[in-house]
């Protein structure tokens, strides 16, 4: 029966049976022992992957070192101050603009500036007191400055946070 097989076949090889994991074996000579180098002549040792002579061949080199020169992470220069991640980026509207929006006075809304197209829709708004105001207009944005407060309030109007 083993004729039959071929030659790669062995006596114990049985037509049916399913194949197994543990009958699984590697190939004749895939399996090589790993090279220990390093190690003396007589294994592999020499060099052993480090090149002939020199410091880097002898011991550890600190990361960055170049030989005495001033290293590159010194010569560059350092960075200055910080970036607050917290911070809020607000649209300015000054006074003077929203007397100008709003000449009979009203409701003034972040909305409503948008659909006026003094500021975009999304980001929070901030009135500031640069110029005068002369209606009575009622505020409603996300943050004032104490002038422009004032600046509403003696013209009759209101400020309202949100």
């Amino acid at each position: 029966m083993a004729a039959d097989l071929g030659k790669n076949a062995t006596e114990d090889t049985t037509e049916g049976t399913p194949l197994k994991v543990h009958d699984l074996r590697p190939a004749p000579g895939a399996n090589r022992r790993k090279v220990r180098k390093g190690r003396g002549e007589a294994s592999k040792g020499k060099t052993a992957g480090r090149g002939t002579k020199g410091t880097k061949a002898r011991g550890t080199v600190p990361v960055g070192f170049e030989g005495g020169q001033m290293p590159l992470i010194i010569r560059l220069p350092k960075l200055k101050g910080f970036k607050n991640p917290n911070r809020v980026e607000y649209q300015v509207v000054n006074l003077d603009k929203l007397a100008a929006l709003y000449p009979e006075g009203g409701e003034v809304t972040a909305d409503d500036l948008a659909a006026r197209g003094a500021v975009r829709r999304g980001r929070p708004v901030k009135v500031l007191g640069t110029g005068e105001i002369s209606v009575a207009v009622q505020v409603r944005v996300h943050a004032f400055s104490g002038a422009a407060k004032e600046k509403i309030a003696a013209a009759g109007g209101t400020t309202d946070e949100l």
